[in-house]
């Protein structure tokens, strides 16, 4: 079983992971898109719901990312201990048993899961969003915590763990050279770690069932990556990927024998495929292909380590059986998951599986299918009042982009809008362009805190998945390669001009708005096409791609040429050329609609200089700006209280820009940190507490 904490093509300007749905309604097609009413047809006047409050969206769930115990026994989940986000465990469905095993008083828990051995349970943790995590193991009999990687300056990444060999993780940790993760074999009851491998260049590294390191991979020149086996004390080469399969090959792991690996593979094809390699001949056997998808989540027995079903996510995710003993365990599950749903985890004999059910308007639920029965019990409601207010449903539509792409997006639209919920408004309401982070990700059906605020204020959302975004194939993920602020933002006007055409708003009542590389996007759209938005808000976006590649963290070093290629290379002439014609710093003087950004101060992908300098140009052309900072958070916002402070923010500037609805801002900054360094005067509504105040005292 391999765990990762920060892929960097995955990660590298994502802010947040969305959940998905299973059961979907047939996906809008090009022909069957949501119609506007006749404009000719009087329609009547629907109140606007009430306002829903923002500490209830924004606040801390009652729990959270459940659980359960390899052994099948227990249950643990994140949930508030004194208003921080703290680890809890108890018997599985007994609430009356559960104890809190965490004391955190700072940003919370983030993520947890289980040692293998039901023993422990670990979990990681960084310091004020600079990412250097730590792994850390609790150990239930005693309630003692241990930092198994307790070094300054130091990453580390969950390797492996095995039944075969109990008590032990496999852990990468960068404190020889931050640039590059050694291997060690660390004691969950004692921390103490035994040096497996220094890594000399190495991207990754793959053990097998008996934790011994078997494979790895090494950056090449082009951009991909060069398979290696080790042989004794040499690595010899397997296979190469290339550049262009990079972001949709992946090593899944080991069958049970220690003599093949489980592949995602789109060499050699469109969509990556499940594949079986046999390490001897490296013959290749396909297990699941799909022409328009890759394959997504795969599910392993937890002991035979035989693939047997897997997921294809589309609009909402689809379940498929691969061995025939499964079809009907997966029938089972098809027909009670509702939403964008998951299955997170397995007991070792296979027995309970834990799922996250989502449907867009309501509480995301935890449950537990039984595969043995076919029997689905709930484990817990994330945020039970959610059920009691007027949530708006999530739309699959496809949108066709202006060179024959389909772009995969997701519309809500206000209740008053749609009052029937079917995707189609009664008349055009102001729409807010919400981008997605990556741009190596993408958006999922189900839940949003952020889509339902915004719809709740009178917006409507749309999502869109834009070329390089993941699950559609190499081809489309490809096209957005140099394409930064050229195709891939192409798509976004595609997408909202298509909202225009049916109905759903104005062209000149459009807002962008995103995270990360939602926040380059949101610059892009204001200084590339000032005309396109009425006002945008940027959160940890970079607006110099030049300075945004030159100070990646150290151990993103294996994938920096990855980055060249597919933004622009910082140490050729023509890519510098490229980056600093595609850089939304260079083309600050155009801005002319108002701009809020949001920063993290330690944040190690977009460093706040990213925000500082085009604030500075922004304020040395005379041209408005609001600015927000916080000093203890880095990529986005992860306690909740700095989370409901920006989104006041963020409210009121949409409300001045859109004119939708605009909760007062009341003690919405109590216990958060921000600053306003510049331009809190744009935004009316908006003050900054005294310092007693803001500390809640």
């Amino acid at each position: 079983m391999n765990y990762s904490f920060a892929t960097p093509l995955a990660l590298m300007l994502a802010v947040s992971i969305t959940s998905c749905d299973m059961n979907s309604n047939a996906p809008a097609s090009a022909e069957n898109v949501p119609q506007a009413a006749d404009p000719s047809t009087e329609t009547a006047s629907v109140q606007a719901p009430p306002i829903i409050e923002r500490s209830v969206l924004f606040g801390n769930p009652t729990r959270y990312q459940g659980r359960l115990s390899p052994d099948g026994k227990l249950m643990s989940f994140r949930a508030p201990l004194d208003g921080v986000m703290n680890l809890w465990v108890g018997d599985r469905g007994d609430y009356a048993s559960v104890k809190a095993i965490t004391h955190d008083t700072g940003r919370g828990i983030p993520s947890h899961f289980w040692a293998l051995d039901s023993q422990h349970v670990l979990f990681i943790q960084d310091q004020g969003g600079d990412e250097n995590w730590h792994l850390y193991s609790v150990e239930l009999s005693t309630g003692s915590t241990i930092d198994l990687s307790p070094y300054a300056n130091t990453q580390a990444q969950m390797i492996a763990q095995s039944e075969r060999v109990p008590g032990v993780v496999i852990v990468g940790m960068n404190d020889r050279d931050s640039a590059w993760h050694d291997v060690y074999s660390v004691e969950l009851a004692t921390g103490k770690r035994t040096l497996l491998m220094e890594n000399d260049g190495f991207a990754s590294f793959l053990v097998d069932h008996d934790l011994n390191i078997r494979l790895a991979t090494k950056p090449t020149a082009s951009g991909g990556l060069e398979v290696l086996v080790r042989n004794g004390d040499a690595w010899d080469p397997l296979f190469e990927i290339e550049f262009e399969d990079v972001q949709t090959t992946a090593i899944l792991g080991f069958d049970a024998e220690n003599q093949g690996i489980y592949l995602l593979d789109s060499r050699n094809r469109n969509t990556a495929a499940l594949v079986h390699m046999n390490l001897g001949d490296q013959s290749l056997t396909t297990l699941a292909e799909s022409d328009r998808m890759d394959i997504g989540t795969v599910l392993f027995d937890p002991r035979s380590h035989q693939p047997f079903a897997y997921s294809l996510d589309l609009i909402q995710p689809e379940w498929h059986a691969i061995s025939l003993e499964y079809i009907d365990v997966i029938a089972n599950l098809n027909r009670q998951l509702s939403g964008g749903s998951q299955v997170l985890a397995q007991s070792l004999n296979n027995q309970f599986w834990t799922v996250y059910t989502d449907d867009s308007d309501r509480s995301p639920v935890y449950k537990v299918f039984d595969a043995n029965t076919g029997e689905m019990e709930e484990l817990f409601v994330t945020n039970s009042r959610l059920n009691d207010l007027p949530l708006a449903k999530m739309h699959g539509v496809i949108i066709p982009s202006r060179d024959g792409y389909e772009l995969v997006s997701y519309l809500t639209l206000p209740l008053e809008s749609d009052p029937d919920q079917d995707g189609k408004p009664e008349n055009p309401v102001p729409l807010v362009m919400l981008v997605h982070g990556g741009p190596w990700g993408r958006d999922l059906y189900g839940y949003s805190a952020q889509v339902q605020w915004l719809a709740n204020r009178g917006y409507g959302v749309l999502q869109v998945n834009f070329r390089s975004s993941t699950g559609f194939g190499k081809e489309f993920l490809n096209a957005g390669n140099e394409q930064w602020s050229g195709a891939m933002h192409n798509d976004l006007l595609d997408a909202k001009n298509w909202a225009v055409e049916h109905g759903i708003t104005n062209a000149d009542q459009v807002a962008i708005m995103g995270g990360s590389y939602g926040g380059y996007a949101t610059l892009v759209g204001l200084t590339f096409t000032p005309e396109e938005f009425s006002c945008g808000v940027d959160i940890v976006g970079p607006s110099n791609l030049i300075t945004l590649l030159e100070s990646i963290p150290p151990y993103w070093e294996s994938f920096r040429k990855v980055f060249a290629r597919a933004i622009g290379d910082p140490e050729t002439e023509g890519g510098r050329s490229l980056l600093k014609a595609t850089s939304p710093l260079t083309h600050v003087d155009q801005i002319t609609k108002p701009l809020l950004i949001g920063q993290g101060a330690n944040d190690p992908r977009v460093k706040q200089a990213e925000s500082d300098q085009i604030v500075e140009a922004m304020k040395a052309k005379g041209i408005p700006v609001t600015y927000v900072l916080y000093p203890d958070e880095g990529h986005g916002f992860q306690k909740p209280e700095n989370n409901l402070s920006f989104n006041t923010v963020a409210e009121a500037f949409l409300a001045e820009c859109l004119g939708g609805r605009f909760q007062a801002q009341g003690d919405d900054f109590n216990n958060s940190s921000i600053q306003i360094p510049h331009g809190i005067e744009f935004i009316p509504g908006i003050t900054l507490p005294s310092v007693g105040e803001q500390a809640g005292s």
